[in-house]
């Protein structure tokens, strides 16, 4: 590397910008001009110079090995040309432009610089005599852009026409205008492969095409051999060799290996192998080595070699074979001396773009039969050769006959800007050899607006006039354009550069691990583009420190770097540096933030965005493609959910190289002009006063952005407006002073009331009327509060009295028999009135009739009263009760809406105060109007419609809702001890009632009278307390219930508390003396304790001596019983304790005989079952006095059932199943009560009881008549 690479390149770019007036020969004498007579070109030199003399453009076709590239030259030289100008002659490659020049040069006995010249990117040998200048098409068509008229050459040669490349085809195009303009410039046109017709049809006309010549250009003939990688069977195998076992598993490098083993046993000469690419060179090298480790030379052949590399292909030394690996480099553009065998694998690494997925493919492919003819003719110039293709003959015949020209499988936005800029006529209009497909043409026009190139009309813009003075990939230009304005230039030019020329990065596969981490040092946690940066610091310090130049070469081959691409690189960078001062945009000093950098490549690299999806790791990518992260980068596995990439290859699948993180934001900043935008759910929205719409911002159809909110009004006025007055003017759903708005609703509300009232949404006119109301009197600019209310501020008083609605505008009929008697507005209830609202909506939890209750009256409302709802929906019930009665029953009610309506006629009266439920009424009403019993459990409530139950809102003291439901029961179990605790709360802040409470830790009744109610004043109503003893173990407190039947559990507990305080002297020695405790209390161990038996014994006393209804209310009423109780109560613990004792007695053996019944488990589980009610742990407490003297004979009963089950099971299981008919409904009736007291249902209990007693001992006597029968008839009796 020199002391400075940089500086040939500046001298390039300097002299590839300034003018420079038409070189050539001048008047000098020409060099000796020799032909090889071995070569086909020199016998046809006089028919191609008489071609060239007499027409503008001449069409040679010559066979490999013809000498045509080197000596047509010579050709026009000889003829006078190049003397007024230059004698242009065009390589596809910079390789062959180098070699081609080396050795016209040496045939001229010139040197390189004098004669014959060339110019590549970056380096340029040419001086002002120069008359045959070599260079790539790509520098002609950049001197096109300086200089459109080309008067520097008055000769162009463009070879190797056959490879159809894109800069090839729009050369020929731009040829084709120029030569109308310039008659004294001579076009020559040059292949191995070509359709000759077309190309001369092109250059002139159907009668008239251009003339061409074909030189021939195999000296020997050349056998061909097909041997196919993968072989099925023995045919393609070679003469003397059977095929080996595993051949058709064999792939593509031990074919090669074969190959060349096959054309090493023909005999001596160089072997050249055409492979697809650089990878697959490396492995064929690799195994080649191996299989000849010194018997030959393998060297590869591809565009990035040294010059030293080049000298050992080029000029051969020594007698070792060659075995030369190229690509298809080698096909045309290179001949390479020595060849005689030629082992083609038939493949090509082609590029073609998808304009529908926007992708460029890079894939291997078969090649065509013109590319195969080429390969094999590069091995019969020596003598006769031998090719070996490695596909079937078949495949051969089925390929196409020439490769698709490039412009067919390229984006065509660099020829379309390179048109645009020299104004040339649209591409539609181009005379291309073959034209693109529209499209492409499309496509590439579509990329350019992307880029800011061209505008919405394609016409070029002042970004696409600076993009185009950039001499590379527009996407590359846009990028530093972007720099310029982002203030990041200097990383950008160095970015930009990189990705301008091939990796400098080298990851060998015999190294790949080695590789990565060397190069580890310069990754970047979230940007692969940043790494370049850190990349070219550490190259720039290592030049400015080197000690030697094989130093410095060491030290970058150590890093897995290769010197010659980080050459390439910085020429690059130093030809971008000088063209953006040449724009005048300065290099910023302070450095660049990532947001900055990443800015100017999403510029150029919009096309390259992706999303994350949700599946597999793929991204999602612009136009609907789906992408990966490329395996060899350190993004891989941490790339995050927005991606750049630097480019979109598709190999074996599609593969995002050098990817950055980013942010959507930016992606929606830099692709503003491209920012799809799309709104979704537009509504009102009442505290912005205005409609708003979701926004949802899309760039190549990935969303950058979703859900923002915006002013729906700016995008769509019209839709805006529709929305503002359906959804905010005719609800009145609007945050407005606007008297109309006020008036208008508060009219709507009362006529929607009556709906809900009579469950009719026919009285309100439809929406539509009033929309339309609205519709005629607003203004079409109008659609948020704002305009509405600087609107009205204009209006005189009789325009803005128009506004108001009217209550027969709004109304379709009467709502006659809608009143406040029939649907009251407040329910009385414990004296409190509570709200009542209203709601039609079936199937909504609103449905119905809402009693609004506040939590301290929650244990206060009536649970029965509640199933009458109000007499305006006492009829609807009533009549669907009816009709959910068996047929039996209900067809003595017909025609039900009439008994229904007579049924409200006889209850209306009643319907405030009933005294019971809904149910009951009307199986008593049934009962006296039809003389047929029916039970409640016969309405069926569950075919009722939900608004036919009271629907409970409870609030608290705030008016906060806490819970709702149509379950009273279950509003109860949540929230009842809240309910009483707000009650107690409610009741201490009442003067009067904190008297008569004020008292705690009793001992003696000294608080006067106890009242059997309390009022309650709160708010103006009155509310009823019920006061009761509560027991607090040694003391009693005075406390205010909210239920009356808790308040009665309570006082019963606390006034024996107070009589056990009052008898204390007599407690005490019935504690210390009841007769038989210690042997009750072994009985009683598996029920409880000893001292829990003797309490309740003791408790069970007090109560029957001193308890008797009615309880005392006064001193002097509790003095009376203390009296009367204190003679009483020793008697009576002691008959208690007997009891006791021979209930536990008959509990025990009853017991110790159950397991006898276990054969019959259903027999055993109903005895089981009836012991635990009969004894449980508080039996002695809880069973009344009159009862407790049974309890023996029914546990004795129970005692014989079991005797007498074996020998009759069945008959016991007739008598359960009776009993059981009997007792389920005593138990739903008894569950129903939820613990209130009901004497008539208890007396029924001890009749079942007596009937067990009856059935199963038959002999223990009851007493009094019972039997099934009997009980049926006394249930069916029962009022419920």
């Amino acid at each position: 590397m020199p002391e400075n690479p940089s500086q040939p390149a500046r001298r390039a770019a300097a002299r590839a910008t300034a003018p420079r007036p038409a070189s050539g020969a001048g008047d000098r004498p020409l060099p000796s001009i020799l032909y090889p007579e071995e070569l086909p070109v020199s016998a046809c030199r006089q028919d191609i110079a008489r071609a060239i003399a007499q027409h503008p453009v001449v069409i040679v076709c010559g066979e490999t090995g013809s000498g045509k590239t080197t000596q047509l030259p010579k050709i026009c030289l000889e003829l006078g040309r190049g003397r007024t100008g230059m004698i242009g002659h065009t390589q596809p490659r910079r390789l062959a432009a180098t070699s081609v020049a080396q050795r016209v040069a040496e045939e001229l006995r010139t040197e390189i610089g004098d004669w014959v010249g060339y110019q590549i990117r970056f380096s340029e040998r040419a001086g002002p005599a120069t008359a045959i200048k070599l260079m790539t098409d790509g520098i002609l068509l950049a001197e096109t852009q300086r200089d459109p008229l080309l008067r520097r050459y008055d000769t162009l040669i463009i070879d190797e026409a056959h490879e159809r490349s894109l800069n090839i085809d729009f050369l020929l195009g731009f040829l084709k205008r120029l030569l109308e303009r310039r008659k004294d410039l001579k076009l020559i046109i040059t292949s191995a492969t070509i359709d000759a017709d077309r190309f001369a049809r092109h250059f002139g006309t159907p009668e008239r095409p251009a003339p061409v010549i074909q030189v021939s250009g195999r000296l020997f003939p050349v056998e061909i051999r097909y041997r196919p990688v993968r072989r099925d069977t023995d045919d393609g195998a070679p003469a003397g060799r059977k095929p080996a076992q595993g051949d058709e598993e064999r792939d593509l490098v031990e074919a090669v290996a074969d190959g060349v083993d096959e054309c090493a046993r023909h005999g001596s000469g160089d072997v050249l192998v055409f492979l697809p690419g650089e990878r697959e060179i490396r492995e064929c090298a690799e195994a080649l080595r191996k299989r000849h480790p010194a018997g030959a030379l393998v060297l590869p052949l591809y565009a990035r070699l040294s010059r030293a590399e080049q000298e050992q292909i080029f000029h051969p030394r020594g007698n070792a074979r060659r075995i030369v690996l190229a690509t298809n480099v080698a096909e045309t553009s290179l001949t390479v001396p020595g060849i005689r065998y030629v082992v083609d694998s038939g493949l090509a690494r082609i590029k073609r773009y998808s304009w529908r997925s926007k992708v460029e493919q890079l894939r291997i492919e078969p090649i065509s039969q013109a590319s195969a003819n080429q390969r094999a003719g590069r091995c019969g110039r020596l003598g006769p050769g031998v090719c070996v293709r490695l596909y079937a003959e078949d495949d051969f015949k089925q390929r196409p006959a020439f490769t698709d020209p490039e412009i067919l499988r390229s984006s065509l936005a660099s020829v379309i800007l390179r048109m645009k800029s020299l104004r040339l006529d649209d591409i539609e209009a181009f005379p291309f050899v073959e034209p693109p497909t529209g499209r492409a043409i499309a496509d590439g026009y579509q990329l350019l607006q992307e880029l800011g190139a061209l505008d919405a009309r394609n016409r070029l813009t002042d970004v696409g006039r600076t993009l185009a003075r950039l001499p590379v990939d527009p996407r590359i230009a846009r990028m530093v354009f972007a720099a310029h304005e982002q203030q990041c230039l200097a990383e950008i030019l160095v970015i930009a550069s990189a990705l301008s020329v091939q990796d400098p990065r080298d990851r060998p596969l015999q190294a790949r691990e080695a590789a990565d981490n060397a190069h580890a040092q310069f990754n970047d946690k979230q940007s692969e583009f940043l790494a370049w940066l850190k990349l070219w610091q550490w190259y720039g310090e290592q030049v400015a420190h080197k000690a030697s130049q094989r130093k410095l070469v060491d030290q970058i081959r150590a890093k897995y770097l290769s010197p010659i691409r980080l050459r390439e690189w910085h020429d690059t960078h130093t030809q971008l540096l000088t063209l953006a001062r040449e724009q005048g945009w300065r290099l910023n000093q302070t450095p660049a933030t990532r947001e900055q950098i990443h800015m100017a490549l999403l510029a150029g690299l919009l096309g390259n965005i992706g999303m994350k999806s949700e599946d597999g790791g793929l991204y999602q990518g612009a136009h609907d493609i789906r992408f990966a992260i490329h395996p060899g980068s350190p993004l891989q596995k941490k790339a995050g959910r927005w991606v750049l990439a630097a480019e979109l290859v598709e190999t074996s699948r599609l593969y995002a190289r050098c990817v950055a993180q980013i942010e959507p934001a930016w992606v929606e900043r830099a692709g503003a002009h491209l920012l799809k935008r799309a709104w979704s759910d537009p509504r009102w929205e009442k505290k912005a006063g205005q409609v708003v719409a979701n926004e949802r911002g899309t760039v190549h159809g990935l969303p950058v952005y979703t859900g923002r909110r915006v002013h729906y009004g700016r995008i769509d006025p019209k839709a805006a407006r529709e929305i503002f007055i359906r959804d905010a003017l005719v609800p009145g759903d609007i945050d407005s002073k606007l008297p109309f708005i006020a008036h208008n609703r508060r009219l709507i509300a009362s006529i929607e009331r009556l709906e809900h009232q009579s469950r009719r949404p026919d009285i309100l006119v439809d929406d539509a009327l009033i929309y339309a109301f609205y519709d005629g009197q607003i203004p079409a600019d109008v659609c948020q509060t704002a305009t509405l209310e600087a609107w009205f501020k204009g209006l005189d008083a009789q325009a803005a009295a128009r506004l108001n609605l009217s209550r027969d505008e709004l109304m379709r009929h009467d709502a006659a028999g809608v009143t406040t008697e029939v649907f009251p507005r407040r329910l009385a209830w414990a004296g409190t009135e509570l709200a009542v609202d209203y709601h039609f909506e079936p199937g909504s939890p609103r449905d119905g009739m809402t009693l609004t209750v506040p939590l301290f009256a929650l244990n206060q409302i009536d649970a029965a009263r509640c199933e009458w709802l109000v007499p305006g929906m006492l009829k609807e019930k009533a009549h669907l009760l009816l009709k959910s009665l068996p047929q039996k029953l209900r067809r003595h009610c017909v025609p039900l809406p009439d008994y229904a309506a007579g049924f409200h006629e006889r209850w209306f009266e009643r319907a405030a105060d009933p005294g019971m439920g809904l149910q009951d009424a009307l199986a008593q009403d049934i009962w006296e109007q039809c003389r047929v019993r029916v039970q409640t459990a016969d309405f069926k409530l569950e075919t009722l419609p939900p608004h036919l139950f009271m629907n409970f809102k409870v609030v608290d003291e705030h008016g906060r809702m806490l819970s709702g439901g149509r379950s009273l029961d279950q509003l109860r179990a949540e929230h009842g001890r809240q309910a009483q605790a707000s009650f107690q709360q409610l009741a201490s802040r009442d003067q009067q009632a904190s008297r008569v409470l004020d008292h705690e830790g009793l001992t003696a009744w000294t608080f006067g009278v106890l009242p059997e109610l309390l009022e309650i004043q709160r708010g103006g109503q009155s509310l009823i307390g019920y006061p009761a003893l509560r027991d607090r173990g040694e003391s009693c407190d005075l406390d205010v219930f909210d239920d009356p039947q808790e308040a009665r559990r309570v006082h019963a507990v606390g006034l024996r508390r107070l009589f056990r305080l009052a008898l204390r002297e007599q407690v005490r020695y019935l504690e210390k003396n009841l007769p038989d405790l210690t042997r009750m209390g072994m009985l009683y161990m598996d029920l409880g304790t000893q001292q829990e038996l003797r309490d309740q014994l003791i408790d069970a006393a007090l109560d029957q001596a001193c308890l008797a209804e009615p309880w005392p209310a006064d001193a002097a009423a509790f003095e009376q019983r203390c009296t009367e109780g204190r003679a009483r109560l020793g008697l009576l613990a002691q008959e208690r304790a007997r009891l006791a004792g021979l209930i536990l007695a008959e509990r025990a053996a009853l017991v110790k005989k159950l397991p006898q019944a276990r054969p019959w488990p259903q027999a055993q589980q109903d005895i089981r079952q009836q012991l635990d009610a009969l004894v449980g742990p508080g039996f002695v407490r809880d069973t009344p006095p009159e009862q407790l003297g049974h309890l023996p004979r029914y546990l004795k009963a129970a005692q014989m059932r079991i005797d007498k089950l074996r020998a009759d099971p069945a008959r016991d299981a007739a008598a359960m199943a009776d009993i059981a008919r009997l007792t389920v409904p005593w138990q739903r009736a008894r569950a129903a009560l939820k613990g209130a007291p009901d004497a008539r249902l208890d007396a029924f209990r001890w009749q079942l009881e007596e009937l067990r007693v009856a059935l199963y001992a038959q002999t223990l006597r009851t007493p009094f008549p019972v039997s099934v029968k009997r009980l049926e008839k006394a249930w069916a009796a029962l009022p419920r």
